[in-house]
């Protein structure tokens, strides 16, 4: 179920299919669900690995634990970056 859905996540995430925005939700529900009861492994790292649409899910459900634990790391301290700086923008 899990590899079926991250690929039909694939699918919309690239346009290949037209989307209902409910029709996207509920796989990114449905993936989010079977994200949550899978144990960490090389299967999974294979998986996100194959799938980044389903990569960036299971980083952002995982955020609050392990950060931007997918990304590389200059590309996570560049988005900080430019992050602090608009907001020091916007503040001024």
């Amino acid at each position: 179920m899990l590899l079926t859905l991250a690929q039909l996540l694939e699918r919309h995430e690239q346009n290949l299919v037209p989307t209902a925005a409910e029709q996207y939700r509920s796989v990114v529900e449905h993936l989010s669900k079977e994200l949550g009861q899978v144990e960490p492994g090389e299967d999974l790292h294979v998986l996100l690995d194959s799938f980044p649409a389903t990569a960036q899910l299971y980083e952002n459900l995982h955020y609050a634990h392990a950060g931007l634990c997918r990304s590389p790391l200059d590309a996570s301290l560049d988005a900080e970056l430019l992050a602090r700086s608009v907001i020091e923008r916007a503040q001024r």
